[in-house]
Formats: structure tokens, sequence, C-alpha cells
């Protein structure tokens, strides 16, 4: 069954929320429309920056081709790939430029299609299962020194200094 994440538009200085039409729902797996048409796919998605990268790649590998000398089946081969990865990915390219413009990820859900997994998510989001997301959080925190290094620290999974496993 397909997961969808869920993503939310950045707020405005003193705007409210925004509204849940504006939601992205952005299903993983293999796109075969970014796979078969992936300039087109990418343009109606708007997704600039992506569709600048994938024409200095597929340009820089056609011509890197043709100065090889490789055959055109080689060639052909070479655009397959390209374009397998860009049907593999599409869903981590739509995430990734998302992200970029400021958008919050709210969370993820399970559906057979877009529509089912909307409910889903509507439903659990009305009964306050999903929050607004709030500022980021660090993602790592920082270990704090308390005192002078000494002899007896350890660094790494032995739980006492020159014991070895």
């Amino acid at each position: 069954m397909p997961t969808f994440t869920v993503h939310a538009p950045p707020r405005r200085d003193g705007e409210a929320p925004a509204s849940p039409e504006r939601f992205a729902f952005v299903r993983d797996g293999f796109h075969g429309w970014a796979f078969l048409f992936a300039p087109l796919w990418l343009i109606a998605l708007r997704l600039w920056l992506a569709l600048v990268l994938y024409v200095v790649v597929t340009a820089a590998v056609a011509t890197a081709l043709a100065l090889l000398g490789a055959s055109a089946s080689a060639q052909g081969i070479a655009a397959f790939c390209i374009a397998l990865l860009v049907g593999f990915e599409a869903s981590t390219i739509r995430r990734w430029t998302l992200t970029r413009r400021g958008w919050s990820t709210l969370g993820f859900v399970v559906g057979e299609d877009r529509d089912v997994a909307e409910r889903r998510f509507f439903t659990q989001w009305a009964a306050g299962g999903t929050k607004w997301p709030q500022e980021p959080q660090p993602a790592v925190t920082v270990p704090v020194r308390r005192g002078q290094p000494t002899g007896r620290d350890v660094i790494g999974l032995f739980p006492e200094p020159g014991q070895n496993g």
C-alpha cells in the first residue's frame, strides 16, 4: 500500500496557519510519468532547480559518451538509466524542493490512493493526533564536558580503558 508524506506551506509573518487545501501529499514509490517524460514532469510540478540539474547532468553524460565514441546503444542505456533514476527518485526530488521552499513535513500516512490517504490524515488531524509543526528542534545535542580530561576517560564502547571486547 502506498505511503504519502504530508507537507504544509510556510507561514508568513502574522499569518494564520495555511488552510488544509494547500497541504501537499507526496507519494513514495516509482513515478511512471517522471520516468517517461522527466522534463515535462519537472516543469508541471515547477521543480526548476531539479530541471536545471537534470538538463545539465543529461547533457554532460551525453557529451562525455559522444566524446568517448560510445555506441548508440550505450548512449541509449545511459539515457534509460537517468530516466529510471528520475522515476525512482521523483518523490525525493519533490520533497527536497518543498523543504528548500520552507514547507514543513507534518507526517506520513498510508492509503490505497491519495483520496484515502487524505481522509485518513485529516481524520487523525481533526482528532488532535497531528499537530501543526513547531519551531525545528536541534537534531543533535552537544555533550558537555565537566572538568579536565583524565587518563581514565573512555572513548568508544568499552567500559574501562585498555579493555578489548
